[in-house]
């Protein structure tokens, strides 16, 4: 079993299968879009909505703010839980904090989608990876960088469609993991995996396989994570907190980097 601490008075965490990374120094990387009205989500689900309950100087003289919000459990910076695609997995608050704070790796696809936009990242894309790092620790976390996270704001550029209702999910287009890789992914007893556009598997998918070659393996997925291309390939920490939702099959994700001082 993996075992990692995070000690607050010295921010250290300790990685069974890696070294113990200082966070006290070095650079974070908010990886997380912020959550507002133009925030992504799937053409037929319910959008983030925000509404205004107080925002002023109170009667008592003091100053007051407060809003409501409502949406979907997918859209935006998020995470899968394994019960999203898996029946009986885990669900948003039974994935366990270890699955979610761990090495990062990032693999670098993001010329491979400039030039396809259903781009799927391949087994083969891993091994070149594994070929030029070393091989995938079990316990990392790996994110595929395709490069769509700079078209987030713009709908259309980045889903293909800024349609919404049932008729728009055929008129997706965004690259996505292949099973095969996936598979590859759970071989390799990874923690979890994200990537930067809508959904873990292309736009085009009819069968979502993707999701469920990891989720039927309890590894949850993320997001809509956002520029990755300040992060190394290896040697970062990655910290992904969803909201903790009983019962949930996802929920908003706020994910940080940390790079080391060098």
């Amino acid at each position: 079993m993996l075992v990692r601490v995070l000690t607050l008075a010295g921010l250290v965490l300790a990685s069974a299968g890696a070294s113990a990374q200082s966070l006290s120094g070095g650079q974070w990387v908010d990886l997380t879009h912020s959550f507002n009205e133009q925030s992504v989500y799937w053409p037929t689900a319910e959008t983030f909505k925000k509404t205004e309950v107080f925002h002023g100087h109170t009667d008592g003289g003091w100053f007051y703010a407060a809003y409501n919000f409502s949406a979907a459990e997918h859209g935006g910076t998020h995470m899968d839980s394994p019960v999203h695609f898996a029946e009986g997995a885990n669900t948003t608050d039974q994935v366990p904090i270890g699955q979610l704070i761990g090495p990062g790796v990032v693999i670098d696809v993001a010329q491979q989608a400039a030039a396809n936009v259903d781009y799927l990242v391949s087994v083969a894309d891993i091994t070149a990876f594994e070929a030029e790092h070393g091989p995938i620790p079990a316990g990392a976390i790996v994110l595929l960088n395709t490069g769509r996270a700079a078209l987030y704001a713009d709908r259309k550029a980045y889903m293909g469609t800024d349609e919404r209702g049932e008729d728009a999910v055929a008129k997706l287009h965004f690259p996505g993991l292949s099973a095969e890789a996936a598979s590859l992914l759970v071989e390799r007893k990874i923690s979890a995996v994200g990537i930067d556009t809508p959904s873990i598997d292309f736009g085009q998918s009819k069968t979502f396989a993707a999701h469920v070659a990891l989720m039927t393996n309890n590894i949850p997925a993320f997001e809509n994570v956002g520029d990755m291309s300040d992060l190394p390939a290896t040697g970062t920490t990655i910290i992904a907190l969803p909201m903790k939702i009983e019962n949930g099959s996802g929920g908003p994700l706020r994910i940080v980097a940390h790079i080391p001082a060098r």
